[in-house]
């Protein structure tokens, strides 16, 4: 999404926050969609999201948080792109 675009939704409808669940050992399915939609990111940077992920704090668009949250839902992972 261009930038302008993304930061006249962020300013108009504020951030989605992206929220997963289910047992840790889903971790490893998570990283691996986040490595396959977010291109070029490493394994550090992965483990990283996913850590904020977790925490609840991983937040963008909604329409990019619900994009996110449909590529878990079909690797088999609960997640859901919510507003606060």
């Amino acid at each position: 999404m261009p930038s302008a675009l993304r930061e006249q939704l962020l300013s108009a409808y504020g951030p989605a926050r992206l929220q997963v669940s289910g047992p840790p050992t889903q971790n490893v399915a998570v990283m691996r969609v986040l490595r396959a939609e977010l291109d070029g990111i490493d394994l550090v940077t992965a483990k990283t999201l996913l850590r904020r992920l977790l925490s609840g704090d991983y937040a963008g668009t909604l329409p990019e948080t619900e994009r996110m949250a449909r590529k878990l839902r079909a690797a088999g992972v609960t997640a859901v792109a919510t507003r606060p």
